[in-house]
């Protein structure tokens, strides 16, 4: 019994620290100081309603992007880079081995932030990235975190492929239509949600 007694008064004196609100309508609050009851519009039944839906994509016909084509634009990830060292994988080489066509390895200032980032061990990553193929991206975002950067780009611009083999990023770009993902898997390159014209391997499509 003692033992209740004392949870009960620890409950009581809790909930008597709490400050007790006034409600707007209450009577002691003057009558200039009172707040307006909401009046409720009249609703109109030959008013056409009015739905804001996000602008589509010029470069997009349904799903598929027109915008896509060779010589490929590829932004590439930093975990990209560090799982095609650990399958000896040639970048530029296998790209194009992938979509049967030339391609532009894109590297953003985040990338490259996040490799210098992680020291020494990435020295090889930093290396390869610094090859003349590799063409460069100013950021204009503070900090060095990469995803943010590359999912606002490819929402802005359609003619990129993003190369990744990182799980979050890739649920981020799947919800972006016409944007297709270039990944590590089999020590190889896949591609995924890539039209069967260009060259796709079939089921990454």
């Amino acid at each position: 019994m003692g033992k209740q007694r004392k949870t009960r008064k620890i409950v009581e004196k809790r909930f008597a620290k709490m400050k007790k609100l006034i409600s707007p309508s209450d009577p002691r609050i003057k009558a200039s100081e009172r707040l307006e009851p909401k009046k409720k519009k009249p609703i109109d039944p030959h008013e056409m309603k009015i739905r804001e839906v996000p602008q589509a994509s010029s470069a997009l016909f349904f799903q598929y992007n027109t915008q896509l084509g060779p010589p490929y634009h590829i932004l590439v990830d930093t975990n990209f880079i560090n799982f095609s060292i650990k399958n000896k994988l040639d970048i530029v080489q296998n790209m194009m081995d992938c979509l049967y066509a030339k391609c532009i390895p894109y590297i953003t200032d985040c990338v490259l932030g996040e490799l210098e980032k992680l020291g020494r061990k990435y020295r090889v990553a930093l290396r390869i990235i610094k090859d003349p193929r590799f063409e460069r991206i100013a950021c204009l975002h503070k900090g060095t975190y990469a995803d943010d950067c590359i999912v606002q780009r490819v929402t802005q611009h359609k003619c990129y492929i993003v190369a990744t083999n990182d799980k979050d990023l890739k649920r981020r770009i799947r919800k972006i239509p016409g944007v297709p993902i270039m990944y590590v898997a089999q020590h190889k390159y896949t591609i995924e949600r890539m039209p069967d014209a260009y060259g796709a391997p079939k089921g990454a499509i």
